[in-house]
Order: structure tokens, then sequence, then C-alpha cells
């Protein structure tokens, strides 16, 4: 039986859970730093600049964050649902009742796996395909046709967008010699 002490102590838990999500961001913010410390910068070839200023940034501002956010929670403000234009209600069209869609995170998780397996194998074009489809599928669209077709579009356009006119290298698998 629980006394109501208990009761009122998880409760307590409950109305701050937004703390996970500031201890998330905190974490990531040291992550990055630890990172962006250890990027390797010779001065010649650094710049006025340097690599390590925008994750410095980025760091910094996750940690920020995360700090201001906990301020506000630990001080009782609570996350309010958006309110629409002329709506009286608070939020958005969400049954916060139902449970949670778990096949369509673990579809959206394989497909995602998939890719990172596959990508240094069949090169990010297929990969890329692979994934762009998974998640079309796992979200609900089933045209066996139009799906595959868009998928290997958005795939061979982030391909050629990022290898060729950004100059991030892909692996390109198979396909290097085509593009």
């Amino acid at each position: 039986m629980t006394t109501t002490t208990e009761k009122t102590e998880k409760a307590s838990w409950k109305d701050r859970s937004e703390l996970g999500i500031c201890a998330l961001l905190a974490v990531l913010g040291v992550l990055v730093l630890v990172d962006a410390i250890r990027i390797p910068t010779d001065f010649a070839q650094r710049g006025p600049v340097g690599p390590k200023a925008v994750p410095i940034l980025v760091g910094v501002l996750l940690l920020v964050t995360a700090a201001l956010l906990a301020r506000d929670v630990l001080r009782g403000g609570r996350g309010e649902a958006m309110k629409w234009e002329g709506e009286e209600g608070g939020g958005e069209d969400i049954d916060l009742t139902a449970p949670s869609d778990w096949r369509t995170v673990l579809l959206l998780s394989a497909a995602f796996l998939a890719n990172a397996a596959l990508i240094g194998v069949v090169g990010f074009p297929i990969s890329g395909a692979i994934l762009f489809w998974g998640a079309a599928y796992a979200l609900g669209s089933r045209n066996p046709v139009r799906d595959p077709l868009i998928a290997a579009a958005m795939s061979i356009l982030t391909f050629v967008l990022f290898n060729n006119l950004l100059g991030v290298p892909l692996p390109g698998g198979p396909l290097m010699e085509v593009f």
C-alpha cells in the first residue's frame, strides 16, 4: 500500500519530468565540448576562426539551454500545449491517453540501422534509398511503385549534393563510377 508521501513524491517527479530533457541536453553539451576540444588544429591551416568554433558554440548553447530549462522547471514552469488562433482548447489534435506506437518506432529504427550497416558495403545511394523507403513505409505509405522511386531519387539527389557540390565524400559503393 502506498502512503500519501509516496504518492506526492511520485507526482512531484512526474510534474518535473522535463528535468530528464535538461539532463539529456547537458550530457549532449558536454559530449560536444569534449569532442570539440579534441579536434586537432594547426595554426597555419585554421584561419581566423578555426574548426573548433562552431562545435564549441553549439556545446555551450546546449549547456545554457539545459540550465535555463532546469531553472524554469524547478521554479514550477511547465510546457504548455500550443494554441492555434481562434482555438479555445490547447494543443494539437492528439490523444494523450493512446498508447505509444512501438511498431512505427521499431520500423524506423530498423531502417536507420540497415542504412548504418549497409552504407559501407553498398554505398550511400543504395543504403540511403533503403532508409528513405523504410521511413516512408514505417510512417504509413504503402505505394509499391511510387515509394521506392521517390526514395531512390532522394538518395541519389542527396548523394550528388553532398558528394559533388558540397565536397563531403560519401561512399558510392558499386555506383561510384556512375556519379
